[in-house]
């Protein structure tokens, strides 16, 4: 009997030894687990800050492209204004070559007008190439948030 104690608290001894260690290794697990939770939710409010600010990029980019978008139409406007003004400047330069009277300013008007058309037209192309750029950098941003949106899936 008393050997057959013996045997059981050494069974005993050996069950509490493995449960110690058990309980050791469910304490470290549990640690761990609650680190990557930890971890997990730092990710995903990095994450959300990141898309705040590529939103908030995607607003700025979208009112720049509004606004080049109204500049290019006002240049246009001004460009067929200046245009008309110059076909003006042009007839009414004719009239005075055909009647022999005020030549010469008749010609300086028309040069004075050609100048301004010239400086508009190359504002316009400069206008016209930002509001390019500003989509291309709207599609760019579009990839992005597609990207963000793939990865957040995952």
């Amino acid at each position: 009997l008393k050997e057959e104690n013996a045997i059981l608290r050494s069974k005993i001894n050996k069950l509490q030894i493995l449960s110690e260690t058990q309980a050791d290794k469910m304490r470290k697990l549990e640690k761990k687990l609650e680190e990557n939770k930890i971890k997990e939710e730092k990710e995903a409010q990095d994450l959300e800050a990141m898309v705040q600010h590529v939103e908030q990029n995607l607003q700025l980019m979208t009112k720049r492209a509004a606004k080049a978008e109204n500049s290019a139409a006002r240049l246009r406007q001004e460009n067929a204004q200046l245009q008309a003004e110059l076909r003006n400047s042009r007839l009414e330069k004719e009239a005075l070559r055909a009647g022999q009277a005020g030549l010469a300013a008749a010609k300086r008007n028309a040069e004075v007008a050609l100048q301004h058309v010239l400086q508009l037209t190359t504002s316009s192309r400069a206008s016209i190439r930002q509001l390019l750029s500003g989509a291309e950098s709207l599609q760019l941003v579009a990839d992005l948030l597609k990207s963000i949106d793939r990865i957040s899936e995952v």
